[in-house]
């Protein structure tokens, strides 16, 4: 086929797609409740269906009485016995993949389920929507003249017991529909090799040959890839490289400390950046406006969602509310039922409703992945901010960091501790951690108030990190590349204490 037929029939279809995006947007509480009396439908016959009785649950107040609220270690046994060969135990179809997911750099590794139905009606599904999204607000978009150079997982797919396990991205790319894979580089081969550093290579060489008009990845791996591509090339900036290249579609990590970065490498104001939230569980949300900061949830892709205000989570008060009970400006854990067989699941992220009308959201971090040592309950939205105001006060350019707690030890009072590597160091560290300080008060009032008169907090510990600390910590725990993330935040000091033990 070629490109200029791929293109108007992918634009069609593409835009068709649209008007049934319009009737979740028209339709939202319907179209849940629609989702979730599907689900129950389909699987009432599994394990887990008759356990609870799925047949005589009629509405979303019985299946919130009924159900119960689970994280991972408790239907990890569930899930061993599927990856085992048993079947029909969450869900009533064949699960024989399974996406495995640290989530932080941690050794215990998550094996989520991952369904035919998932695979078709959530993940490709809202790859289509993305670009749907995209045209119907770039209606003179190139798209579809060129490639998408896609930046997956570093793990090949491995068989054990008769399943399949492997990064989500090798998943999906094993998976991939023809039409993404003719539209796509690097090849099906390159995309998944295993050893990150020769798979730079070997991407570099390949998709620097192509006609590249839009990127999508991790954007802290993105980076070192586009650093490398400039660097194996010798041009200036990437249109020099591919010049019809016109968006990055990026998620997985906040974009906030990248951003300036990525100006530098595309200079051109046309240039767009497409925000996307998805996860091994699931696809989550799409950007659907040119410049915006917040994300569309799309609440047709088999997936029931419920939120849990933070300001209980973990609590004896804690209630999950559905879609249609949230609030604009409050922050919430995220619960999902899902085509793949995860049954109020704790996921453990936390969102923030920017919209009811639609339901547009923003990632604001984890729920472990937080600083609450001293009441001061400090996320990872409010250090990324931070942290983007006092980059653009100072000059500096930050490449990756963590921060962790100084526990009070006598009469000494606590702190926080942060290891940040930067691309551009500060002239002056302690005027950059004054501001940094004067920041976070700014953006967290509990943070404010522990820190008043230093009457809990004293001024935080800034080090500077060495070059390549974060990517040689990560190498050395053999996660380099795909979807593994440096932990931004912790309530513990494992992450500080070791990674401080190696900057030398």
């Amino acid at each position: 086929m070629s490109i200029p037929l791929f293109n108007s029939i992918a634009s069609w279809l593409l835009k068709k797609r649209y008007h049934q995006i319009e009737l979740f947007l028209k339709y939202p509480e319907e179209v849940q409740e629609e989702v979730l009396r599907q689900l129950l439908e389909i699987a009432d016959e599994t394990e887990v269906g008759k356990r609870y009785e799925f047949e005589s649950i009629s509405n979303y107040q019985t299946f919130r009485e009924r159900l119960p609220i689970q994280s991972y270690e408790e239907i990890e046994p569930s899930i061993e016995r599927t990856r085992r060969g048993e079947q029909n135990i969450f869900w009533p179809t064949s699960i024989k993949w399974f996406a495995k997911s640290s989530g932080t750099t941690n050794a215990k590794s998550k094996f989520i389920p991952v369904s035919a139905e998932a695979l078709e009606d959530c993940h490709y599904k809202s790859g289509k929507d993305l670009l749907c999204l995209y045209l119907n607000n770039n209606e003179n978009s190139q798209l579809f003249t060129g490639k998408s150079l896609r930046l997956g997982g570093s793990k090949e797919l491995y068989e054990d017991n008769g399943s399949l396990f492997g990064d989500l991205s090798a998943i999906l790319i094993d998976n991939m529909p023809l039409w993404a894979e003719f539209s796509s580089t690097p090849s099906n081969k390159v995309s998944l090799m295993s050893e990150w550093e020769h798979k730079l290579k070997a991407i570099i060489n390949e998709s620097t040959q192509e006609n590249v008009t839009s990127l999508a990845g991790v954007p802290s791996w993105m980076l070192v890839l586009l650093n490398d591509v400039i660097e194996d090339t010798g041009k200036d900036h990437l249109f020099q490289v591919w010049e019809n290249l016109e968006v990055y579609f990026h998620g997985g990590v906040s974009f906030n400390p990248y951003k300036e970065q990525y100006k530098k490498l595309l200079p051109r104001k046309s240039f767009k950046y497409y925000e996307i939230y998805n996860a091994s569980e699931g696809f989550f949300a799409i950007q659907d406006r040119n410049g915006a900061d917040d994300l569309l949830l799309m609440l047709d892709y088999g997936i029931f969602y419920e939120f849990i205000p933070m300001d209980q989570y973990g609590t004896e008060a804690q209630q999950a509310i559905p879609l249609w009970e949230v609030r604009i400006g409050r922050n919430y854990a995220i619960i999902i039922t899902t085509n793949s067989g995860l049954w109020r699941y704790k996921i453990g992220d936390t969102i923030r409703f920017t919209s009811t009308n639609p339901y547009r959201i923003k990632v604001t971090g984890r729920t472990k992945h937080h600083i609450n040592v001293f009441g001061e309950e400090l996320i990872i939205e409010n250090a990324e901010e931070a942290l983007k105001s006092i980059c653009k006060k100072t000059g500096a350019e930050i490449k990756d960091y963590t921060a962790g707690p100084v526990f009070m030890a006598g009469k000494e009072k606590g702190a926080h501790e942060w290891i940040i590597e930067f691309r551009r160091p500060p002239e002056d560290l302690d005027y950059f951690t004054e501001l940094l300080d004067n920041a976070l008060k700014s953006l967290n009032s509990d943070y404010e108030a522990k820190r008043y008169n230093s009457i809990t907090l004293n001024l935080p510990k800034v080090h500077i990190a060495r070059e390549n600390l974060f990517y040689d910590w990560l190498k050395s725990n053999n996660k380099l590349g795909g979807q593994h993330k440096i932990p931004r935040l912790s309530n513990q000091r494992d992450y500080i204490e070791e990674l401080l033990s190696i900057n030398v």
